[in-house]
């Protein structure tokens, strides 16, 4: 109960959202000769770089997929992933100034870093419309479910925000690891791989990766014209769910003590 008022207390500052969710997005690329064209120009720039090194030299078997799209399928998600949580994770130091003079809802700082990355999210997504349409892609009505996916996507990604922002105030180190970690991640999660080249052995590790059905769920509903696999999907959907809940209560355990440590 206490979770639900504190949430319906931080929806009373949505314009203050807004205000920080547009002072983030002015801010990463202010001074920058390419501005938000970097957005679009880093996620192409990885999709040439890793097609090149796993179509060419490391050839990795994708079926009737050409490997691009195969890629830049899960690429375009497994990016504002990753976007979204480094930037989380650094959102209550970064503001440290407003949260030892006004009180507000700490939790309202992660949330609008995330929101923020939602718009490289939507600017990148277009980019992928236009490589399926280049591609022959057909749209099914498969993609009906991405709304689906999307959320239960974004109550990971908030959940993980929350509990590294708050681990963040307290030991920095969170910050330097932070890359490996998300690196290592990322190789667990078949981003630049088909599922089928996992190991049977290792399968069940793997599939304990929240991001691996979530990448497939995108990947059947765009371009194998499939709902994504309920069981390893219903497992994703729950345990996003339990990583938003228990971050939130730890995020809000711990914001008491930001001011005085941060």
């Amino acid at each position: 109960m206490n979770s639900e008022k504190d949430l319906a207390k931080a929806w009373n500052y949505r314009e203050l959202l807004s205000e920080l969710v547009k002072r983030e997005i002015k801010s990463r690329y202010k001074q920058s000769i390419l501005g938000y064209a970097w957005v679009l120009l880093v996620p192409l720039v990885n999709l040439v770089v890793l097609t090149v090194v796993f179509s060419l030299f490391i050839r990795i078997p994708t079926g009737n997929i050409p490997y691009p799209i195969f890629l830049f399928t899960a690429l375009v998600p497994w990016t504002f992933t990753a976007n979204a949580i480094t930037f989380a994770t650094q959102g209550l130091v970064s503001n440290t100034s407003l949260i030892t003079k006004i009180y507000l809802p700490r939790e309202i700082f992660p949330i609008a870093t995330v929101f923020a990355k939602l718009v490289d999210y939507f600017l990148t997504s277009i980019i992928l419309l236009i490589f399926l349409i280049i591609y022959g892609v057909s749209f099914e009505i498969t993609m009906l479910y991405i709304p689906l996916i999307f959320f239960f996507h974004l109550l990971l990604v908030l959940g993980v925000s929350f509990i590294l922002s708050a681990i963040n105030v307290f030991f920095r180190d969170v910050e330097n690891v932070l890359s490996v970690f998300l690196t290592i991640w990322m190789y667990i999660t078949p981003v630049i791989y088909p599922p089928e080249l996992i190991p049977q052995k290792f399968v069940p590790i793997f599939n304990l990766n929240p991001m691996m059905p979530i990448i497939n769920a995108y990947r059947n509903t765009i371009l194998y014209g499939v709902p994504p696999s309920w069981q390893s999907f219903s497992y994703a959907a729950v345990f996003s769910t339990l990583i938003f809940i228990l971050g939130y209560k730890f995020f809000r355990n711990r914001s008491k003590y930001f001011a005085d440590v941060i």
